[in-house]
This record gives structure tokens, C-alpha cells and sequence, in this order.
């Protein structure tokens, strides 16, 4: 089944580093009037929300950003309602300066074409997983592993914007780089960017995996590469 969504991708001028995006988080939920909303946070009295995020806080050219998808992109509305740009991102007062806003409807369909991606900052193993990632002596086994992953991830997400596809969903990883220690909510995990074929279309800068509200497993076609 095929599904067109909606994606709004905001964009600031304001430079951020990495470390700095749960602050910018927290920066953006305390500016909305209605802290109440779940979707900025993704937080219940009693626990997660374990879903996929529907606002999620980037770095997208080294600047911070904020991608909204389905749900995510009128509530947003209520940040902007709010008009309180003046925040705290750790120890540092800005004003958020905005940049550009692109909205737009993405088709997410399972295609005969596969599309050619990017995935940055991608966290795919929890404890279980990582234990037998490192078992693992090939790295066509480790791949293969990572491809069932990432398959996942992409179920996942659309499982969050009620989407269920009618066929297989194909993942090829093409490239990766050696992985990198990263801490999340304080447990340290394996961190990938890699390149990767499927037969998903996708929309530009969704997130993939774990982390995806704080920046995390963020996804970009390679434009003009279908095979």
C-alpha cells in the first residue's frame, strides 16, 4: 500500500553542535505554551511513547533543524503559536533565527526501483544484538545482520505513519564506515554511517533506528541513483 505523508523540515540559522541537541529539545518544549503535547517529547505520565517520533531535532548543515512528519506537522503550529524564540541551549541564550521551511507530500511505497541511500549517526544494535554483531567473524555476516536491522527500522517507521507495504522490503547495505562509540540516554553504542540500496521510497532526513528525536540514523537520498 502506498501512502503520501506529510514532511515539514524546518530549518534555523542558528549553528548547533551535536551534544547540544537535547538542550535544543528541551529549549523547543519549554517555548510551547502546551507542554502537554506528547509529540514534542514523546513522554507519558507513566513512561515512553514508544512510537516513532513524530518531531525529531536535527543538525542538518551543522545548524539546528526540527523534521516534522504526519501528526508532528500541525502540531508544530503550536511553537510557532508560541512566537518565544528567545531560548536556552545549555549554557548559551540565542534567539532562534529561522532559515527556510520546506513542506511537502512524500509518496512511501515499495517500488521495483531500488533508491540509493545515505544514513548518518545510525544506532541499530540494542545489548542483545551488539553481543551478536561482535560474535560474528565475516562482515558478510555482520552486513546481513545489519541489513535485517535496518529493514526493521524502516518497518518501523512506517508501521509509525500507518503504512503497511504489501511485499517484501529489500535493504543492500553498499558502504560503511568503521563504527563509532556514541552514548545514548547513557548506555554507549556502536554509531554508523553507511550507504545503503532499498526498494522503500523514503522522505529526506527522517530518522531510522534509535535516536531518531535527537538527530539520530538520519536518512538522505543519494539523488539521481536508482538501480
Amino acid at each position: 500500500m502506498a501512502e503520501r505523508i506529510r514532511v515539514l523540515v524546518i530549518r534555523f540559522e542558528n549553528e548547533l553542535h551535536l551534544d547540544e541537541l537535547e538542550f535544543f529539545r528541551g529549549a523547543v518544549i519549554k517555548a510551547v505554551e502546551n507542554r502537554d503535547n506528547l509529540l514534542f517529547h514523546n513522554h507519558l505520565k507513566d513512561g515512553n511513547r514508544y512510537a516513532y517520533p513524530l518531531i525529531q531535532y536535527k543538525r542538518i548543515g551543522g545548524k539546528a533543524a526540527m523534521v516534522c512528519v504526519g501528526e508532528g506537522t500541525e502540531a508544530i503550529g503550536q511553537f510557532f503559536g508560541a512566537c518565544n524564540f528567545d531560548v536556552s541551549i545549555g549554557n548559551r541564550k540565542i534567539t532562534l533565527k529561522m532559515d527556510r521551511v520546506e513542506a511537502q507530500q512524500v509518496l512511501v511505497q515499495l517500488c521495483k526501483d531500488m533508491f540509493c541511500y545515505r544514513i548518518r549517526k545510525w544506532l541499530p544494535l540494542n545489548q542483545e544484538n551488539y553481543e551478536k554483531y561482535i560474535s560474528l567473524e565475516s562482515l558478510a555476516e555482520r552486513y546481513a545482520l545489519l541489513e535485517r536491522m535496518l529493514v526493521g527500522n524502516i518497518l518501523s517507521f512506517a508501521k509509525g505513519m500507518g503504512i503497511r507495504f504489501e511485499g517484501e522490503v529489500e535493504c543492500k547495505i553498499t558502504d560503511i564506515e568503521e563504527p563509532v562509540a556514541r552514548f545514548y540516554k547513557g548506555v554507549k553504542m556502536m554509531s554508523f554511517d553507511a550507504e545503503f540500496k532499498t526498494n522503500v521510497s523514503l522522505p529526506d532526513y527522517i530518522g531510522l533506528g534509535k535516536g531518531v528525536s535527537l538527530g539520530m540514523g538520519m536518512v538522505v537520498r543519494k539523488k539521481d541513483e536508482r538501480q
